[in-house]
C-alpha cells in the first residue's frame, strides 16, 4: 500500500501551518466543485466546462458520492498521488469508510428536540435516516433523492466502496489526470511562493489571510479565530479551479484549506502562468454586466444592504446573492452587518491592486 507524504511542516506554538501541494484534497475539491458550478459564479473554466461535457450518469454519481457519501472519501492524511490515494481506499475495510460517514454526523450539532438514536436504529429505515439529517442540515442542503441512494449503500458497506472507488477512479482518467498534468506547475510554483514565508507566531486567522491575501468571509472568521482545541495542523492547498473562493476538508486533527493559486502579496511573480490566474480570477468577477451595475450603484449610495440592491437594481435574491459572494469573495467588496442584514461598500485598496496588477502584467 503507497506510503503517505510526510513533508515536514513549520511550527506556530503547538501548531503546524504549511503550504503544500495535496493532489488528492485539491482534485477531490474540484469534484465537489462540479456539483456547485450552475449555483454559484467564479470558478475556473475547467469547472464549467467539465461540468457541461460529463454524462448526465456522470454528473448523478458525482453528487451521490461528493455529496451524499462526501464523508467516506474525505482524505484523513496527506498522499503523494490522487492514484496513491485511490490504491488506499480501495484497500480499505468497507465498513471503515461507511462509519466515517456516520462519525461525522454524530459529531455534528443537532436540533435540540432531535431524538437520541443509535447507529441500528438510524440504519433501520430511509426515512429515519433523511430524518436524522434533517436534525442537522438546512431543509436547502439536503437533496432527498441523492441521500435515498446513499442510504442504500450505507446499509451495503461494500456495494458502497465499489460506487465509490468506480466513480473517482472513471474521474481520473477521463477527466482529472489530463488537468493534473496541466495544473500542476502552476500549483507547485504557488506552493514554492509561500515557501519563503516565515508562518512561525502567526496565529491560523492571521495565516489565513495572508495565505488568502484578503479578509474571510464570518464563518471562517469565526472558526479561525477559536480553532478546535484537537487541531495539529493546518495546510493550505492552490487550487486552480477554486476561484475566490475558499473551500476546506477538516477530518479530525487536521485542517485542509484549499484557496486560489496565489504568491505572497508583495512578493515578485516568478512565474508568469501564477500572474495571469490570479488575475483572471479578478477581471472574471468584473466580466458581467450585472456586476458591474451592483459595483456602480454601490459606489454611489457609499454602502447597500442585499435588500436595496435586489430592489434597485431589480434583480432576484439569488442572483443577487450570487452575484454579490463572488465580488465579495474576489474582494472588491467589504461586507458588514447593520441590523442584522449584510451591507456592502467598495474596497477601494483591493480594486487599486488590481489596476496595479494589471499595469504590471501588460506594461512592466
Amino acid at each position: 500500500m503507497p506510503a503517505p507524504t510526510t513533508d515536514i511542516l513549520r511550527k506556530t506554538a503547538d501548531l503546524t501551518i504549511d503550504v503544500a501541494l495535496e493532489p488528492a484534497h485539491h482534485l477531490l475539491n474540484s469534484l465537489v466543485l462540479l456539483n456547485k458550478s450552475q449555483h454559484l459564479s467564479g470558478y475556473a473554466e475547467w469547472v464549467t466546462n467539465t461540468a457541461v461535457a460529463l454524462t448526465p450518469q456522470q454528473l448523478h454519481r458525482n453528487k451521490l458520492v461528493l455529496l451524499g457519501l462526501h464523508y467516506a472519501v474525505v482524505p484523513f492524511r496527506s498522499w503523494s498521488s490522487f492514484e496513491a490515494y485511490l490504491t488506499n481506499l480501495s484497500a480499505h475495510n468497507p465498513n471503515t469508510l461507511r462509519d466515517r460517514v456516520l462519525d461525522a454526523y454524530e459529531n455534528m450539532s443537532c436540533r435540540p428536540e432531535a431524538p437520541q438514536i443509535n447507529r441500528k436504529q438510524l440504519l433501520s429505515s430511509p426515512e429515519i435516516y433523511l430524518q436524522y439529517l434533517s436534525d442537522r442540515f438546512p431543509e436547502e442542503a439536503i437533496d432527498e433523492k441523492i441521500e435515498r441512494e446513499a442510504y442504500a449503500l450505507m446499509i451495503d458497506p461494500p456495494q458502497m466502496q465499489q460506487t465509490i472507488v468506480a466513480h473517482l477512479r472513471d474521474m481520473w482518467e477521463t477527466v482529472l489526470k489530463p488537468e493534473w498534468a496541466r495544473i500542476e506547475p502552476l500549483l507547485q510554483a504557488s506552493v514554492d511562493a509561500f515557501a519563503a514565508v516565515d508562518f512561525r507566531g502567526m496565529a491560523p486567522l492571521e495565516a489565513a489571510r495572508t495565505v488568502a491575501g484578503q479578509e474571510l468571509p464570518e464563518h471562517w472568521q469565526e472558526m479561525l479565530a477559536t480553532p478546535d482545541a484537537r487541531l495539529r495542523e493546518i495546510i493550505f492547498v492552490p487550487s486552480a479551479h477554486i476561484g475566490p473562493y475558499l473551500g476546506m476538508f477538516r477530518p479530525d486533527g487536521t485542517l485542509w484549506l484549499l484557496f486560489g493559486a496565489r504568491a505572497p502579496q508583495g512578493t515578485l511573480a516568478t512565474s508568469p502562468d501564477l500572474s495571469r490566474s490570479e488575475l483572471l480570477v479578478r477581471l472574471n468577477a468584473l466580466a458581467d454586466d450585472t456586476r458591474l451595475r451592483i459595483l456602480q450603484a454601490i459606489r454611489e449610495a457609499g454602502e447597500l444592504c442585499s435588500q436595496e440592491i435586489i430592489a434597485q437594481l431589480d434583480v432576484s435574491q439569488s442572483a443577487a446573492s450570487r452575484h454579490l459572494k463572488q465580488l465579495s469573495a474576489t474582494g472588491f467588496l467589504s461586507e458588514r452587518r447593520r441590523e442584522g442584514a449584510k451591507c456592502y461598500s467598495l474596497d477601494r485598496e483591493r480594486i487599486e491592486d488590481v489596476l496595479a496588477a494589471i499595469s504590471a502584467y501588460l506594461l512592466t
